[in-house]
């Protein structure tokens, strides 16, 4: 197999060619992606079958078969992501992508993970969520030597039970999770499961974030609380593919969540349950219909959908800053401040000033204001009726009649039926003489204070 050319377009379905017995007692070749588009599902071409999963902007390691061992090579290293067209960032990932490649087995199977740390410094992985030997963790110091550069270690364990986990470093963690190290792993059950229903699309991806200052490319490791790049694996709306799915389709969505705070992920147009966690499914009678699940903090969710609304839906995380670009976080409020003639004036000092946010800032969506090298606009995106004006953690559910079962291209934008956008009203217009809002108290009513006259000569205190 070619070593850096593995996925050149959607996918290859060569995913553990024939090696000879002297290449399967070698290490496995090391498979590199280093495009950002999302890969087709990779079905799997030995072991036990299963529906593959779809990861977003993403793709599935392939294995080899070694004595009914699957045998996976990670390999940590410095690589550089895409976030957005014309936005790259300096990062730490696997196998030439962050998040690494999405590993995909079946309950019950022998797995073996050779990592080659191709670092600066050491690191280990740890199997989040899994149910393992102690040894096997992955927490460097505690229950393994930490992998220094240039080795390779292997871990080995039975995928013991069925769900959706991560991986990540348990090594300098502050910095290599800040750097991008982290990676999607899904257990499929091995036959029936009463708790997992069979659907026809199964999405994953992973929440990250990143503090990148403008014109830079080097996350900023140290920073705790204020991150200005949201993103689905690593991407950025409008960057993020679309999920489509046939009309009455069943479908499934796993998020995990490695960022410093929670996010409320939001479907427009649908209900969805939860179904499963990172401890596994949830019972049918611990579920409920929800628009909005929060993923907190080191967590996962499996939520699950009948895609019954034709459309382009909106699905993004509900903290409203975080489907923004790399905005200022200390840019003060001048909605309702006058302006006029301050400008011009301005501009004979500066003459690339834009006055910003006197409006609000919508109108951030249209400016085509000068950015250092390498930044990420604030807003961004266009749609078929104007300008998005969004940006990170954001993409669209697009949901069309007549999609083929494997078809998971962008079918464009949806085209509502007559009579079914919103309008401008043409009728009388609305009486301009009608209230407004007064100034602060003096509305009718308000309640009122005065200072008492002075008593015996003397003011209050």
């Amino acid at each position: 197999m070619q070593r850096r050319q593995f996925f050149s377009g959607a996918a290859s379905a060569v995913a553990a060619a024939a090696v000879s017995p002297v290449a399967m007692a070698a290490l496995p070749e090391p498979v590199i992606q280093t495009s950002a588009d999302t890969a087709a599902p990779l079905s799997p071409p030995n072991g036990r079958p299963y529906q593959p999963v779809v990861t977003l902007n993403g793709w599935t390691l392939p294995w080899r078969m070694n004595a009914g061992v699957k045998e996976f090579h990670l390999v940590a290293e410095a690589v550089v992501r895409e976030v957005a067209p014309g936005f790259f960032v300096n990062m730490w990932g696997y196998n030439g992508q962050s998040p690494g490649p999405t590993i995909e087995v079946v309950e019950g199977d022998r797995v073996r993970i050779f990592v080659t740390n191709r670092l600066p410094e050491a690191t280990t992985v740890h199997w989040h969520g899994q149910r393992l030997p102690n040894g096997m963790d992955g927490v460097g110091g505690l229950n393994q030597p930490h992998i220094p550069p240039g080795k390779t270690f292997v871990y080995e364990f039975e995928a013991r039970r069925p769900g959706t986990f991560m991986y990540h470093p348990h090594s300098d963690e502050m910095v290599q999770m800040a750097m991008g190290m982290m990676g999607l792993w899904i257990t499929h059950p091995k036959g029936r499961h009463p708790q997992i229903a069979d659907v026809a699309r199964d999405y994953a991806f992973l929440l990250s974030a990143y503090a990148v200052e403008p014109g830079a490319m080097t996350p900023r490791v140290a920073e705790m609380t204020d991150f200005n790049i949201w993103t689905f694996n690593s991407r950025a709306f409008p960057a993020i593919t679309p999920l489509v799915a046939g009309l009455g389709e069943r479908v499934r969505i796993r998020v995990g969540n490695l960022t410093m705070t929670n996010h409320p992920i939001h479907i427009h147009g649908h209900e969805f349950e939860v179904t499963g966690t990172d401890g596994g499914p949830v019972p049918r009678s611990a579920r409920w219909p929800e628009v909005t699940t929060d993923v907190a903090v080191g967590q996962m969710r499996q939520i699950e959908l009948i895609a019954d609304e034709p459309g382009d839906w909106a699905f993004h995380c509900h903290k409203s800053h975080h489907t923004m670009g790399a905005m200022g976080h200390d840019v003060p409020t001048m909605i309702g401040v006058d302006h006029k003639g301050l400008v011009g004036k301005i501009q004979k000092i500066v003459p690339d000033y834009m006055l910003m946010g006197e409006r609000g800032m919508g109108d951030m969506g249209a400016m085509q204001m000068p950015l250092p090298d390498n930044t990420f606009p604030m807003m961004t995106g266009k749609g078929p009726f104007g300008n998005i004006e969004m940006g990170g953690m954001f993409t669209t559910f697009k949901v069309r009649k007549g999609l083929a079962a494997q078809d998971y291209r962008d079918p464009g934008w949806y085209a509502q039926p007559a009579g079914t956008v919103a309008y401008e009203w043409q009728g009388v217009p609305l009486d301009a003489q009608a209230p407004r809002q007064t100034l602060p108290g003096t509305a009718p009513g308000a309640p009122s204070v005065h200072k008492p006259a002075p008593a015996n000569g003397h003011a209050n205190h």
